[in-house]
C-alpha cells in the first residue's frame, strides 16, 4: 500500500503559477505511475496528468499541455506538478493518485491522496 500526501495549493491570480507536491509512503514508489486529477465544484473529476514508472512518459489533457508539467522524484518518494499561466477554469480540488498500471484508466488508479484546493482568480 502507498500513502499520498498533496500539498502546494493556494490562491493565486490568473497568469500565475503553483508547484503542487504529493509526497507518497509506505511502499515502493518507483513502482507506481503517478497521476494528478481535479474536481470543481459539481463538476466530475477529471484526469489532469499522469508520469510513468521512470518518468519518460509524461501524458497531459489537452486543455494543460503547454501549461502543466508533471515530474517526478523517485529519491523522494515525490511526485510534482507544476502549474503555469493559470486560468480561472483551472480551480478545483487537486488529488494525486497512484497506481500498479503502467498506462492506468482512472479505475485502476487504487491509492488516492486527500486533496489540495486551488483556486485561480480572475
Amino acid at each position: 500500500q502507498v500513502q499520498l500526501v498533496e500539498s502546494g495549493g493556494g490562491l493565486v491570480q490568473a497568469g500565475g503559477s503553483l508547484r503542487l507536491s504529493c509526497a507518497a509512503s509506505g511502499s515502493t514508489f518507483g513502482a507506481y505511475t503517478m497521476g494528478w486529477f481535479r474536481q470543481a465544484p459539481e463538476k466530475e473529476r477529471e484526469f489532469v496528468a499522469r508520469i510513468d514508472w521512470g518518468g519518460f512518459l509524461p501524458y497531459y489533457r489537452d486543455s494543460v499541455k503547454g501549461r502543466f508539467t508533471i515530474s517526478r522524484d523517485n529519491a523522494k518518494n515525490t511526485v510534482y506538478l507544476q502549474m503555469n499561466n493559470l486560468k480561472p477554469e483551472d480551480t478545483a480540488v487537486y488529488y494525486c493518485a497512484a497506481s500498479v498500471v503502467r498506462f492506468p484508466r482512472e479505475k485502476e488508479y487504487g491509492y488516492w491522496g486527500q486533496g489540495t484546493q486551488v483556486t485561480v482568480s480572475s
